[in-house]
């Protein structure tokens, strides 16, 4: 009954995320926040912070923060003096006391699961520095930097992780063949439910702020940026544009990256008029938009445009499938490895704006091939699922962690 009635509550909370600043009287503020929104009924997902917001959100995510809590309210002034290691080399303190204490409070974690180049490093680091942990990064893709630093730290970032995972046969092979590594294929996965259902007045909303009331709605998501193939995309609606009655619309979500592509959206932008478009009609910027309003995004679209060059995964198709979207992709290898082209999602090849054209005329022409796809990507994603992608990663941290345990600590075996 217990448990039950904990399900209950947990399935109405309300999903946020919070940003905590630096000092916070010694992080009792931000656990006050915390503490207060999940008593209103605030479902805390993702915890983002500078110095004591990001110690706080770490705790939080170790599920100890009654305990820091505990120990930071009983600390008196003397108490803080002693945490201090005072260092002669520049800096007013060396931080090994309180991160002693930290470690004491929380425990030891044996496996640093990274995402990113430079967390992947930082945890090398902890490691090499004597840590009994693994370190493991999932490579969802290998990006093109213009800056020399930048490709070597995303080189060292694959190299120096005990584990390398990556989502896909393709950068499986990549791996091996350009870094010498061995990586283990975890797939993405998707929370079917969550996008199969999408408020019929949200959804009419969204096509009204695009200006697609009577107009057929093509979706991007990703923003304008060369591994999106955006040029290509804008390239055949131009044609779409000049072939139908009424001519469709293209919403662009998205746009944040940790590369500089504003050089290529306004390449793309200026290529507007020579094709005959019209920004905020033909092609309208949406930007970042709310996770909770993505359901409805793609519930939205009559198609998803997804013409990329390259891709990990390609993960906005997968959820677009998972919303009974119909899907038009590049025919690159990685979508063959999870889905099966004309009957899953049509295809074109990279950079040919006519047969990206002819592919979305064939879904927006066609009512029983919109109906083929939509219920076969309903299938196919529920093949995809977190659950089932959580029970690899399980798999891995399992296996891993009985290593650590047999090499007595430090870097394991591999």
């Amino acid at each position: 009954m217990n448990e039950a009635r904990e399900h209950d509550r947990t399935k109405t909370r309300i999903p946020t995320s919070l940003v905590l600043g630096a000092g916070g009287a010694r992080g009792l503020a931000h656990i006050g926040v915390i503490r207060c929104l999940e008593a209103h009924g605030y479902d805390i997902r993702y915890i983002a912070g500078a110095s004591m917001g990001a110690l706080v959100g770490g705790i939080y995510a170790a599920g100890k923060l009654d305990t820091f809590a505990e120990w930071v309210t009983a600390l008196q002034r003397l108490d803080v003096l002693l945490l201090l290691d005072w260092s002669l080399n520049g800096s007013l303190f060396k931080g090994d006391r309180i991160i002693r204490v930290l470690r004491d409070l929380v425990g030891d974690w044996p496996i640093l699961h990274t995402q990113d180049c430079i967390s992947a490093r930082a945890a090398a680091r902890v490691r090499d520095a004597g840590a009994p942990v693994t370190v493991l990064r999932t490579v969802h893709h290998v990006d093109d930097f213009d800056s020399a630093v930048l490709m070597d730290c995303q080189r060292q970032a694959i190299v120096e992780p005990d584990v390398v995972l990556v989502v896909s046969r393709v950068w499986q092979e990549i791996l091996a063949r350009d870094y010498g590594v061995a990586a283990e294929i975890v797939p993405n996965g998707v929370d079917v439910q969550r996008y199969a259902t999408a408020s019929p007045a949200l959804v009419a909303a969204l096509r009204a702020r695009v200006g697609a009331q009577d107009r057929p709605l093509l979706l991007s998501v990703g923003g304008i940026e060369p591994r999106k193939g955006s040029d290509t995309l804008v390239a055949a609606l131009s044609l779409l544009v000049r072939r139908r009655d009424p001519a469709p619309v293209l919403a662009v979500l998205g746009g944040h990256s940790f590369q500089d592509h504003r050089a290529y959206r306004e390449r793309v932008r200026a290529s507007f008029g020579p094709l005959g478009l019209t920004a905020g009609r033909d092609v309208v910027e949406v930007g970042t938009v709310p996770e909770s309003e993505m359901a409805a995004w793609y519930a939205a679209a009559d198609v998803l445009a997804f013409p990329s060059v390259k891709e990990g995964f390609g993960l906005a198709a997968l959820e677009a499938m998972a919303a009974g979207v119909p899907v038009v992709t590049s025919d690159l290898p990685v979508f063959r490895e999870w889905l099966v082209p004309g009957r899953d999602a049509l295809t074109a090849p990279v950079g040919d704006a006519e047969a990206l054209a002819d592919a979305l005329a064939a879904v927006l022409d066609d009512a029983d091939l919109a109906v083929r796809l939509r219920r076969a990507g309903r299938r196919l994603a529920a093949r995809f699922t977190w659950t089932a992608s959580a029970e690899r990663h399980l798999a891995v941290y399992a296996r891993r962690d009985v290593a650590l345990a047999n090499a007595g600590g430090g870097q394991p075996p591999p």
